[in-house]
């Protein structure tokens, strides 16, 4: 059995939601599959499994941004909103690392670059995202190699 692509996986979902009515769930899944087919039209060519879950990333991390705005200007009901909304995109995105395996995977880039300082940040973050891209929040690695490299 082949793995559906997350366009395949959208489209089945947002006919489940079209069925049973989920109009919020139907609304977000719309905009996920626009950003998809956006990206495609930019590309110039269908988009492969890393390209789809950098769009997934990008909109998950862009709601995350947002939901600072609205506690700010204390807007509940939109933080509500956005707090489904991520809940939702989360779902399509791969399991997350705990914080024990991203320390694990740190440690290991660490030994494997030979890192010694904070100068050596750039070394290390390049040989850890693309083992963990989608499975963590970059600016968490960050700060992991940071502490680790102090």
């Amino acid at each position: 059995m082949t793995e559906k692509s997350l366009s395949d996986q959208l489209f089945e979902e947002q006919k489940e939601a079209t069925r049973s009515k989920d109009r919020f769930r139907l609304s977000v899944i719309r905009m996920l599959r626009s950003e998809l087919q956006n990206s495609t039209i930019a590309k110039k060519a269908p988009l492969n499994s890393e390209e789809e879950l950098a769009v997934l990333t990008r909109e998950v991390k862009k709601r995350h941004e947002s939901l600072a705005d609205y506690q700010k200007a204390n807007r509940k009901e939109l933080l509500d909103d956005l707090n489904r909304e991520i809940e939702i995109l989360k779902k399509y995105l791969p399991e997350q690392l705990t914080e024990a395996e991203l320390a694990s995977l740190v440690e290991s880039a660490i030994a494997k670059t030979g890192a010694e300082s904070k100068r050596d940040l750039g070394k290390v973050m390049g040989l850890l995202m693309p083992q963990i891209k989608g499975r963590a929040d970059g600016n968490t690695v960050r700060r992991l190699v940071e502490d680790k490299l102090q």
